[in-house]
Parts: C-alpha cells; structure tokens; sequence
C-alpha cells in the first residue's frame, strides 16, 4: 500500500548539554526501566489481539493503536535521553518532549501481511545489527566530546537519529501499525516537519556548566 502513513522521527540538536548529567543518566532512567517492563507486558498482550484482530476487520483498532505508539514513543524518549541527545528528563508516558515520533493512522491494513513481516524485515536486522555496533563507538566518543565541550558533535547526532529512526520504522512496519515498508535509510524518507521547541516539543536544554 503506497498510501500507508510513514513514521516521521527527529530529535531537536541541542546545542549546549551538561556535563554532570552524562556520568547519571543510565542512573536517572532506572524508574523507566522499571515501569516500561510491566508497560511492554501489557503492550505485548494487545500487539497480540491487534494481530488477530487485523486478520478479521482489517484495522488495528485505534484505541489499542494509540496506547502501542504512546508506549513506543515514550521508548524513543528514553532512548534519546540515554544516549545523551538531551538533557531533559524524559515524561513517563505521554508528555512534553524535543523527540518526534509521529504516525497517522491507517485505516487499512493488509490481512496477509502480518504473517510475513518480520520475515520482510530481516535484511533490516542485519544492517541494523552493524550500525547499532557503530552507535555504541559514536556513543563513547560523543560522551567525552559533550564531557570537554558540552556539545555533541552535530555529524555524530545526526548519525544516531538516523540509526533510530530507521529502527523505529521498521519496528512500526514489524509490529503492525502500519505497511509501509521502512526504507533502506538513515535520512527521512520524506521532509519531516520541522521539530520547533517553542512549539510543543519541549524546552531547550539547559547550558552546561
């Protein structure tokens, strides 16, 4: 289906982050971890009924659709936060956030594909498995670099946005929200809106000491 809804991902570049917050963050997420965990079990519950579900009507019904990408999306905050994108702590749930992580419903899905996406998406899992390798190498480099300037280094954010936006689509494609086929990409595949900080996604990050 051309027509199905692309998965728009970005992350607002801050340009100071603070230097003490790298050395406690894996610290400060623990909370996250912790209810995430019982999230994911009641996640994986409805990501189980939607399959069925799309096999009979042909929709993920929007109720259980909107909860799945609420607990995605809280994910890809997290994410960011731990990998030292942002300094902001992330909402637990839906909240005011400098992560973008937008999808529109589909009114239709293909009956027949859910069983055969995530054999679809294998050739994604190889890449992907290669350039996680290459996140956690720009991770460490991008840790002392925030540590000496308090800045991660733009082509180094850039690179790690990429990578999580094409994991994120893909896991959108495998876990039925929507058919669209992610691209083989680090880039968005179309012009994503523009992630303005004054205008909902959060505040600016505080200046580093």
């Amino acid at each position: 289906m051309d027509s199905q809804p692309k998965l728009q991902f970005d992350v607002a570049y801050p340009e100071q982050l603070s230097r003490w917050k790298i050395f406690l963050k894996w610290f400060l997420a623990i909370p996250h971890f912790f209810v995430l965990y019982f999230v994911y079990l009641a996640f994986a519950v409805t990501n189980w009924l939607a399959f069925f579900l799309i096999l009979i009507l042909g929709r993920y019904p929007r109720g259980l659709w909107d909860f799945g990408m609420m607990v995605m999306r809280w994910q890809a905050r997290v994410t960011a936060y731990l990998y030292l994108m942002r300094d902001e702590y992330p909402p637990f749930g839906d909240g005011d956030y400098p992560v973008l992580f937008q999808l529109d419903y589909p009114e239709r899905l293909s009956r027949w594909k859910i069983f055969v996406k995530w054999l679809l998406a294998i050739p994604h899992y190889i890449v992907l498995a290669f350039l996680g390798i290459a996140v956690g190498i720009v991770l460490i480099v991008a840790w002392f670099a925030i540590l000496i300037t308090g800045r991660y280094p733009r082509s180094l954010f850039d690179f790690s946005v990429g990578v999580m936006r094409w994991a994120s689509r893909v896991s959108v494609y495998v876990l039925y929200f929507t058919d669209a086929y992610p691209p083989f990409s680090l880039d968005p595949e179309d012009p994503a809106p523009t992630l303005d900080l004054s205008a909902g996604y959060g505040t600016p990050a505080p200046s580093s000491f």
